[in-house]
């Protein structure tokens, strides 16, 4: 058994705690392993203990890289364990972050989901398969994909797509207009019946501006 000589706050920028065994250095911990845990000069800590606050401490250095990655944007589940296990993560410190992620409302599928459609919607409206194709790889399950999908309208999405791409085609050349936003729509994951609808209409109504 060993006793606790010093604390002493570590260097970067991760809030670190270095604890000194008997005099010497023993291990670095996380701020908040080291508070939670209530470590304290003087206190005695037998093997068994300090291996158990290694651990606490990789967990935590864990968790806190998850909440690294979501302070950028929303994220599967399936990301952050990528991410994590990019990261040198063993996987049963990732399996206890994703689960606690999951039960503080951090880490959800169905709202990621969500928040993809909105946000391609938003910017960059895409067909229903190419919106499913890209929450796929994304590590979305096939009932959450179909859920959010199925509220998607392809016209008024294909619509959308050509307007910003039609401002900057003219309105004089109709087959260069027709191939053209065609083919953005095309890359864009939409079915043959839609490209046209939608070109046929955005080309009228570019007509009637342009008279």
């Amino acid at each position: 058994m060993s006793q606790i000589t010093r604390l002493a706050a570590g260097k970067g920028r991760e809030k670190r705690v270095n604890v000194y065994l008997d005099g010497e250095f023993a291990l670095s911990l996380a701020a908040e392993v080291a508070l939670r845990e209530g470590l304290r000069v003087g206190r005695e800590i037998t093997g068994d203990e300090l291996t158990a606050l290694a651990g606490a401490d990789r967990q935590q250095r864990c968790h806190n890289a998850a909440l690294r990655l979501l302070a950028y944007r929303p994220r599967s589940q399936a990301e952050v364990r990528q991410r994590l296990q990019k990261r040198g993560f063993e996987e049963v410190y990732i399996a206890r972050t994703l689960d606690k992620l999951g039960e503080q409302g951090l880490l959800d599928d169905e709202a990621f989901a969500r928040y993809w459609i909105d946000n391609r919607e938003s910017f960059s409206p895409r067909s229903r398969r190419l919106t499913a194709l890209e929450l796929s790889r994304k590590g979305i399950s096939r009932d959450v994909i179909a859920a959010a999908t199925g509220r998607l309208d392809e016209g008024d999405s294909a619509y959308r797509a050509a307007l910003t791409k039609a401002r900057h085609l003219s309105p004089a050349d109709y087959a260069d207009f027709r191939q053209r936003l065609g083919a953005h729509l095309v890359r864009r994951g939409f079915g043959y019946d839609v490209v046209n609808a939608t070109v046929a209409r955005v080309w009228e109504e570019n007509r009637r501006v342009h008279r």
